[in-house]
């Protein structure tokens, strides 16, 4: 089998352990810049990278789509919908990455398919962004409705600070995501689907309110309870995700588990150091068996 893998950085970690996988199993594969996408129409090859084909390729796992100019990141996305089109398997599909990259989206479609997940308030207008802090119950979790690794995030508990974020994102032309903040106690679980499988899950601690590992939080090993696997698979398939890792948060008041957040190109190097699972063959062998 012929598998390509979109990303920038042939020497990052996971990119290594994708090939290295795929590799072993016998595929051919091939890394392929998101950037260096050639398209023809009425022509051949459809899709080329660096004068290469990709037409003829089985699979291709998408690890990175670089931001870039708005008409960047639509063409980017445009290509991986015409390889679906052309019978290319694209994991995660096209769809589901353009759902997950979508906090809004997102949230709408885990609400829509009855899992819970934190009140949240959208809205372009200052006043309304005011209105949604006080309604939120004064401690609130500000965030860029695109963004991962927890980047940009900006917890608010005072109603002053809220004025002067919210004038400031105003002043950018900015979208105000504004979602209650879940008391925690600076930890919580991070489960990875792949296919119909949670395959490995960890928590994480920090000393503040971020868990992201790559905010200074700490891998600890976990099983998951048999009700947060099922909720996981149910929060992935309700983005349509083949692979992902969700973001589990249980509130310290009410003891709910909260489904926050699902990634379309989930990091594992932290997991990996507390799992035995190989995590990356798991995702390799899911691939080249469902394609």
């Amino acid at each position: 089998m012929k598998v390509g893998i979109i990303a920038s950085d042939r020497k990052e970690w996971h990119v290594q352990r994708l090939s290295a996988a795929l590799e072993s199993r016998g595929a051919e594969t091939h890394m392929l810049p998101a950037t260096r996408f050639h398209s023809r129409i009425s022509a051949q090859p459809r899709v080329s990278v660096r004068g290469y084909p990709v037409d003829d390729y089985d699979a291709v796992i998408v690890r990175r789509v670089p931001g870039g100019t708005p008409e960047q990141v639509f063409y980017r996305m445009d290509v991986l919908h015409r390889l679906e089109d052309m019978g290319v398997r694209v994991i995660n599909p096209s769809e589901a990455i353009e759902r997950a990259v979508d906090k809004y989206y997102t949230s709408t479609l885990l609400e829509d398919a009855g899992i819970r997940t934190p009140r949240t308030v959208v809205t372009e207008r200052f006043g309304e962004a005011m209105e949604a802090f006080r309604e939120l119950g004064g401690d609130v979790v500000v965030k860029p409705i695109f963004g991962s690794l927890g980047e940009g995030m900006t917890r608010i508990g005072d109603e002053e600070i809220a004025y002067r974020v919210f004038r400031a994102l105003e002043r950018m032309g900015s979208v105000f995501y504004v979602q209650e903040f879940i008391p925690h106690g600076g930890e919580d679980i991070r489960a990875f689907v792949v296919g119909e499988e949670v395959v490995a899950s960890m928590r994480r601690r920090s000393e503040g309110w971020k868990t992201n590992i790559s905010a200074g939080g700490r891998a600890e090993p976990h099983v998951l309870e048999e009700e947060l696997v099922d909720l996981s698979l149910d929060a992935s398939k309700a983005i349509g995700l083949e692979y992902t890792g969700v973001d589990l948060l249980r509130s310290e008041e009410d003891g709910w588990v909260y489904v926050v957040e699902l990634n379309s190109t989930p990091g594992w190097q932290g997991l990996q150091t507390v799992t035995e699972t190989d995590i990356a063959m798991r995702i390799v062998d899911y691939v080249l068996g469902s394609s």
